[in-house]
């Protein structure tokens, strides 16, 4: 991907954040409260399969 649409992309990605962030905030911290969540448990169930795998 050339350089000039990957920063386009990365400048409209935020421009919707900020959006997002004031037309609803309490939606927005609800998205990032569950997308963090998500990242949690991701990380709490692969010290259980390595966990399990090595016997413990």
């Amino acid at each position: 991907m050339p350089p000039q649409i990957k920063k386009v992309l990365i400048w409209v990605f935020w421009i919707f954040v900020v959006y997002a962030v004031f037309t609803s905030p309490d939606r927005a911290a609800n998205i990032l409260r569950t997308a963090w969540e998500i990242i949690i448990n991701g990380f709490q169930n692969l010290g259980v399969f390595f966990d399990r795998l090595l016997g413990r």
